[in-house]
């Protein structure tokens, strides 16, 4: 694929391929090892065929050069290696077995503040690895939130990835998963990194209240529409659960402010330090959590050689050969 560089001497030969651990709408996504030295990874393997306009290839340029970065981040899953073959395109990244978020509040049905607290503040040191160098990512989400095997964080996916963004800058594209859209994108107004903020107080409320702070529960086919949920968004004030603490009421209300400008971690140049000095964070040593010498609240459990039980079964039974062009 032109405009992707390709690593040299590697190729699908070189791996032993061991399961299904995830799909999307352009890839799906193995555990697979290295056969040299057993490492084991993730492959994520794009199909061209999908691939086919500009903004496509685009997409697959900048999660390419966004998982070159990340691999400098301890909170983001980086890059090992890239290939392809005439039909495929193939992104060998890390493994991380714990299990995304989805999984583990599908199991929890909500966590207790502190949980969320540790998690909420390794997330925004990704994001402000991220901001730093011009990146938004526009995908924050349960799903896209991993753990590792001792508990920590990292992000993944970084297909919605917007590049080359100055302190200022804006962009305007209408992209993001409906239910964390920002209200400035939904508005159709030019945004920044204000977009990842209102995201991660949407995961923040889901973490901490077990739901959706735009949920809707009708039986009206009208109000179950992907533009109701926007109006929602849009006009609706939200509802913080009076079963949390004031600290967690204050976060939620500074992160899902709808004017971007009076967002929390939205003012040029000290938007993260506001983040830090919050109330609900005050409790973390942000030098330490860096560092990810804090002790994380949970350890997920890994029960076979490749914590595969922290995946969905509907991608793990699925069956993990290619088609013949690709073996």
């Amino acid at each position: 694929m032109d405009g992707i560089k390709i690593s040299q001497g590697l190729g699908l030969q070189d791996f032993d391929l061991i399961r299904v651990i995830g799909r999307g709408s352009y890839a799906k996504v193995l555990l697979v090892r290295l056969k040299k030295n057993d490492q084991v990874y993730a492959m994520k393997v794009v199909k061209k065929e999908l691939v086919h306009d500009d903004e496509d290839i685009d997409w697959v340029q900048t999660e390419k050069h966004v998982f070159e970065q990340a691999s400098s981040s301890p909170f983001l899953v980086g890059l090992h290696s890239c290939f392809q073959t005439t039909s495929r395109l193939f992104l060998v990244i890390e493994y991380v077995n714990g299990g995304d978020l989805m999984f583990h509040m599908q199991r929890q049905r909500k966590l207790p503040e502190e949980h969320a607290r540790f998690y909420a503040a390794e997330i925004c040191i990704a994001l402000n690895f991220l901001h730093e160098r011009g990146i938004i990512y526009r995908d924050l989400k349960l799903d896209n939130v991993l753990l590792d095997a001792d508990g920590h964080i990292k992000l993944t996916d970084y297909g919605m990835c917007k590049e080359g963004l100055g302190p200022g800058d804006t962009t305007s594209t209408f992209c993001g998963t409906p239910n964390y859209i920002a209200p400035e994108i939904l508005r159709g107004e030019e945004y920044g990194f204000s977009v990842d903020w209102w995201a991660l107080g949407v995961l923040m409320f889901e973490m901490m209240a077990g739901r959706s702070p735009f949920d809707i529960i009708t039986d009206n086919p009208d109000m179950n529409t992907e533009d109701y949920l926007f109006q929602v968004i849009l006009e609706k004030p939200i509802r913080i659960p009076r079963f949390l603490s004031v600290k967690a009421s204050h976060v939620l209300k500074g992160f899902l402010n709808k004017d971007p400008k009076e967002r929390l971690g939205c003012r040029p140049q000290t938007g993260f330090s506001d983040i830090k000095s919050h109330a609900f964070f005050r409790s973390i040593d942000w030098d330490l959590l860096g560092k990810k010498q804090a002790l994380p609240p949970f350890q997920p459990q890994i029960t076979d050689d490749y914590g595969l039980d922290n995946f969905d079964t509907q991608f793990t039974s699925e069956p993990v050969q290619l088609t013949p062009d690709d073996e």
